[in-house]
């Protein structure tokens, strides 16, 4: 018998990161139950990328405490990174590899079976299925942001998280990107997402949290 999720996606009290005497994030709180959806808002700067770092697991919170699906945010960062993704602005791709060898390097360390089909099906997903053996440097910034988000698909993350995902599409890849996102929502997958258009971020979430100089204000 599977052992059931756990009820809160994430639960964080008083989250905070500090860069040198700057704090980026200052006593953040966050409750999101499992497959629900979290928009956060705030102008540039206002701590939205911090908290989606921290969340991920990739940069430590510097006082506060959370947990993401019952596992502690301060001593289990190894796995909580592994039920996570999190698209970001930086592409992280291998310049000079194909699509198809971007997306071979991560399904060979996750274990993915039928590697080769699954990558053919998430890059159709995309719509790079005819660039699959096209090097990354030759991609527009357009381009390079769905073959982040079929690698982040590749991961099938039970939380996803997105950094403006919606930046550098044209309204069709805006469109697409929408798509992919439901599609996320409705494997259940916990999400949230960090965007300037607004409209676009509340047609998809049901909460939101706005964040002005690394604290939850009033929108």
């Amino acid at each position: 018998m599977s052992t059931p999720a756990p009820a809160l996606a994430i639960d964080a009290v008083d989250l905070s990161r500090r860069y040198g005497l700057r704090w980026a994030l200052a006593k953040v709180n966050v409750r999101l139950e499992t497959g629900q959806s979290l928009l956060l808002t705030g102008h540039n700067g206002s701590g939205k990328t911090t908290l989606l770092r921290v969340l991920a697991g990739a940069v430590p919170a510097s006082t506060g405490k959370a947990t993401i699906f019952g596992l502690d945010l301060a001593t289990q960062r190894a796995a909580i990174r592994e039920r996570v993704g999190l698209l970001t602005h930086s592409s992280y791709l291998y310049e000079d590899l194909s699509a198809s060898e971007n997306l071979l390097i991560p399904a060979r360390l996750l274990g993915v079976p039928s590697p080769a089909t699954r990558i053919r099906e998430l890059l159709a997903q995309v719509g790079l299925e005819g660039r699959a053996r096209d090097a990354v440097r030759q991609f527009s910034a357009g381009m390079r942001k769905r073959l982040s988000i079929a690698r982040m698909l590749l991961k099938e993350p039970a939380l996803a998280l997105f950094d403006e995902p919606f930046g550098e599409l044209d309204p069709g890849g805006i469109e697409q990107m929408e798509s992919l996102i439901r599609a996320l929502q409705q494997r259940g997958s916990t999400v949230v997402l960090a965007t300037h258009l607004i409209e676009q971020g509340q047609s998809l979430c049901s909460q939101r949290l706005h964040l002005s100089g690394g604290r939850a204000t009033a929108a």
